[in-house]
């Protein structure tokens, strides 16, 4: 093992080029990739491969979403369709509270607010972007036998057509950001951020702060204005735990322009912790989508959830 860390550390000097800048950072080349690390981070003597090695196999960001399958909670959900000029056409706003017993799951809706025609006359949602919150946050009926198990898991569009597909598509990139999705038609390869493949478009830089009380390395990638159309993730943010290296918090932009589709995502994810789970407390979504045959939607949705048990 310390033979093993000396010669990543090697390999680390030998082949990473450095210089200092006046704001006292430093930039290091780990594979083709050209990392700024901020002073304090080069102080802490962070492993960067190892580092960018832990983020490429990450499964703390899926994994708290998994974990919403096994808890008790209650929500808080607000979502708003709008207009091209920001008017709301449709909204919901509820207070649901999931409840996890024997192995089950199920949803009560304890308040409930509607606007516009967010639902049609059997109460389904009129909007794909309703459908895809729901399919997220909402049980109709009990749901049973599952597990917040990710070792092996993956995401896949096969037997999915039409709308199925593009919803399908677009949770791969909600809970994957940053890797190699396949299924995705012209994108997977520009999905993959933390390869050396995409390392030319993106600037990326290392820092250290505090995010929610927790001591946290920040990690960001944000694509150069020249390759804009040429990727997928235009821009996101990690806070890692310095200790565990698990995901506290996330924001990204997604965008893509295709013949059949095309979208434009922001979205914001805080988590916290409850007992030894990580767990979502917020979740923000801005987007605008559109898939052929569809009328173009531009929703927004925040959750916000708490009460564990």
């Amino acid at each position: 093992m310390i033979r093993t860390i000396l010669l990543s550390s090697f390999c680390l000097v030998a082949c990473c080029s450095m210089h200092a800048q006046q704001t006292g950072d430093t930039m290091i080349s780990v594979g083709k990739k050209n990392i700024t690390l901020s002073e304090v981070v080069v102080n802490n003597k962070l492993n960067v491969p190892v580092f960018i090695q832990r983020i490429k196999n990450d499964t703390s960001f899926y994994k708290a979403f998994k974990n919403l399958r096994i808890l008790s909670f209650t929500a808080i959900n607000d979502i708003r369709m709008n207009n091209s000029s920001g008017t709301i056409l449709a909204s919901l706003h509820s207070k649901t509270k999931q409840t996890r017993l024997n192995g089950c799951r199920r949803m009560e809706i304890l308040e409930e607010q509607v606007t516009g025609d967010i639902y049609d006359e059997y109460r389904n949602f009129n909007y794909y972007t309703a459908q895809m919150y729901a399919s997220l946050f909402f049980t109709k009926d009990s749901v049973c036998g599952e597990d917040n198990i990710v070792a092996g898991t993956e995401f896949s569009t096969a037997g999915k057509s039409g709308m199925e597909k593009h919803k399908e598509q677009l949770k791969m990139l909600f809970f994957n950001p940053g890797k190699r999705i396949n299924g995705l038609p012209f994108m997977s390869s520009k999905t993959a951020i933390y390869d050396d493949e995409m390392a030319d478009y993106y600037d990326m830089n290392i820092d250290m702060g505090i995010y929610n009380n927790q001591s946290c390395y920040i990690f960001s990638q944000k694509v150069k204005p020249e390759n804009k159309s040429s990727v997928v993730i235009d821009e996101m943010t990690t806070w890692f735990d310095s200790n565990t290296f698990e995901v506290l918090g996330r924001n990204y932009s997604l965008s893509y322009d295709a013949a059949v589709y095309d979208f434009n995502v922001t979205m914001e994810v805080v988590m916290t912790r409850f007992g030894e789970y990580t767990v979502p407390s917020l979740i923000r979504y801005n987007g605008n989508w559109k898939a052929i045959f569809k009328k173009r939607e531009r929703g927004v949705f925040t959750a916000t959830l708490f009460d564990y048990k």
